[in-house]
């Protein structure tokens, strides 16, 4: 990749996208994750979890960013029940959170190496968390990975539980559980310029409020 991405437009990820966002995950994870996890785990996490969520696309709730030869960074949030993983993982069934009851889902926040430690990643979690707050929910979770963990405990989220997903093939890939007030803004909050919609993923539209991460 060369040239900078337009760090000031994040966009709503569309259908047509997914082919270009299943690389930018996996050259994310493969780069991203060494020194935190296995190849083994690395590759493992790709095949069984890791992976666009199409129904976050449907809900209009994922973001992308782009650079001068695809998709630098995405990710979004969810007022589904699904915590983390792709279409790949996911069960039949991924049940609306009430927001007076349920945090909003952090989810699949991935960015290309080319483009790690830019900010993009910040800038796309003060989107989330602003549509999130606009479809009425007062508080952020997400299941990060090792690598994942620093940035969001640097973006005001508190680990409460550490934990192993035990993968169809045997391999055990280590995840934290975070939370957050929507409110306690991390650096970038606030500063975001939405391209698509709706930038509170069809918030406007139900009348019964609906909005659950990895990375």
């Amino acid at each position: 990749m060369s040239d900078a991405p337009d760090t000031t437009t994040v966009r709503l990820a569309m259908a047509a996208d997914v082919p270009a966002l299943e690389a930018l995950i996996a050259a994310s994870v493969r780069a991203l994750s060494v020194g935190y996890y296995t190849p083994e785990q690395i590759e493992s996490a790709l095949r069984f979890v890791f992976g666009v969520d199409s129904q976050l696309i449907s809900d209009e709730t994922y973001y992308v960013v782009d650079g001068p030869d695809g998709p630098a960074a995405c990710g979004g949030w969810s007022r589904r029940a699904t915590l983390y993983g792709g279409d790949r993982h996911k069960g039949a069934t991924d049940p609306l959170l009430d927001p007076a009851a349920a945090p909003a889902r952090i989810r699949a926040f991935f960015v290309h190496p080319a483009w790690a430690r830019r900010g993009l990643a910040t800038r796309l979690l003060a989107t989330s968390a602003s549509a999130a707050a606009a479809a009425g929910f007062r508080d952020l979770e997400l299941a990060a990975t090792l690598p994942g963990e620093p940035l969001y405990a640097a973006l005001g989220f508190v680990a409460h539980e550490r934990s192993s997903v035990t993968l169809p093939d045997g391999v055990a890939l280590p995840i934290v559980r975070m939370t957050r007030p929507i409110g306690a803004a991390g650096p970038g909050a606030g500063d975001e310029r939405v391209v698509g919609r709706a930038a509170s993923g069809r918030a406007s539209r139900h009348h019964d409020i609906r909005g659950r991460s990895d990375r």
